[in-house]
């Protein structure tokens, strides 16, 4: 950011680190954001002499020490900075780390496994952003059992209960046994509960959910609730695509 050069009021909380730019545009329709005493709305630009607030709190740009955390995310916790009904956030398996930090995408709260991290508003915009299709690999288990018929309309897109149809997706069987099957699914969109909204659709219950990687960078043997930093070839490896989607 120039000196003096105006940018968009949601790219600005994001290069702060508040929160990615899609929350910051929620976070401004609500209300929650004043820029020189006045509500902001959507389109505002500021530059770092304005006087900007966050419910309350002055935001001001520091000096770029940009943090790349993955967290190995429990069941029972959602995956937000704070909650006003008083749950269980993920804002608290990463307090220690010394920044303000924020997630990239999400896992619902009975979900488990690996959560990116980051105070880089336009690193995650790249990762979020559907032109990129950053990847994402899943371990899930269903119950009770699971017929080729079912196999062929996960792969194809499954229409949800909104109407809408996923993209097509990678499934492959891992084990099979009486009444539950684990599978690996590897999906290129992110739409809210996606994976459990498609087997809800085909009739299967799904038991356990466990996102393992993102991008090229597998979450490895990082214990449940446990966050690290990422690597420097980790942090260029998410945003690398090397599967063939035209298999899929």
């Amino acid at each position: 950011m120039a000196k003096n050069e105006p940018i968009r009021l949601q790219k600005f909380l994001s290069m702060c680190g508040v929160a990615s730019r899609r929350k910051a545009e929620e976070m401004i329709l609500k209300g929650s954001v004043r820029v020189n005493g006045k509500p902001a709305v959507l389109g505002d630009k500021v530059t770092p002499a304005d006087k900007v607030y966050v419910k309350g709190k002055r935001v001001v740009m520091q000096k770029a020490n940009n943090r790349y955390i993955m967290l190995n995310k429990p069941r029972g916790f959602i995956t937000t900075m704070s909650d006003e009904r008083g749950r269980k956030c993920v804002a608290e398996l990463v307090a220690d780390v010394g920044e303000r930090v924020y997630p990239i995408g999400r896992l619902d709260k009975d979900s488990e496994g690996m959560l990116i991290f980051t105070n880089d508003g336009d690193f995650a915009n790249k990762v979020m952003h559907p032109r990129n299709s950053v990847y994402k690999i899943y371990r899930v288990t269903v119950r009770p059992s699971i017929n080729e018929d079912q196999l062929v309309k996960l792969e194809t897109g499954v229409t949800l209960d909104d109407g809408t149809k996923t993209a097509p997706a990678q499934v492959k069987v891992i084990t099979e046994q009486e009444g539950r099957v684990v599978l690996e699914m590897i999906l290129h969109e992110g739409k809210n509960r996606e994976i459990r909204r498609m087997c809800e659709a085909i009739g299967l219950e799904v038991a356990k959910l466990k996102r393992i990687q993102i991008g090229g960078v597998k979450m490895g043997m990082l214990k449940l609730g446990d966050w690290r930093d990422l690597t420097e070839k980790e942090i260029k490896n998410l945003l690398a695509n090397p599967l063939d989607k035209s298999k899929i």
